[in-house]
């Protein structure tokens, strides 16, 4: 099985276009971690592990202030 990339398409857009294709694969990303973050913290709490869920979800916090800080970069590349 091959592991192949178009790289023209790539080639062919301008640096502000890569840079946001970036920043939305970035948030999906990291939204998606979040998610996963939050759904063991629950788990951990569930089973007795109070400070280890706590600690979770400290991780989702600092997740979603770096998809915040992706969004506004976004926003602003977009608004150029």
């Amino acid at each position: 099985m091959t592991h192949e990339h178009n790289y023209e398409i790539h080639n062919s857009l301008t640096f502000d276009e890569k840079l946001v294709k970036l920043l939305e694969h970035w948030i999906k990303h990291n939204d998606d971690h979040a998610e996963n973050y939050r759904d063991w913290a629950k788990k951990t709490k569930e089973k007795g592990m109070n400070d280890v869920g706590l600690l979770l979800e400290d991780a989702v916090d600092m997740t979603e202030l770096i998809s915040n800080k992706f969004k506004k970069a976004l926003e602003l590349i977009k608004n150029r």
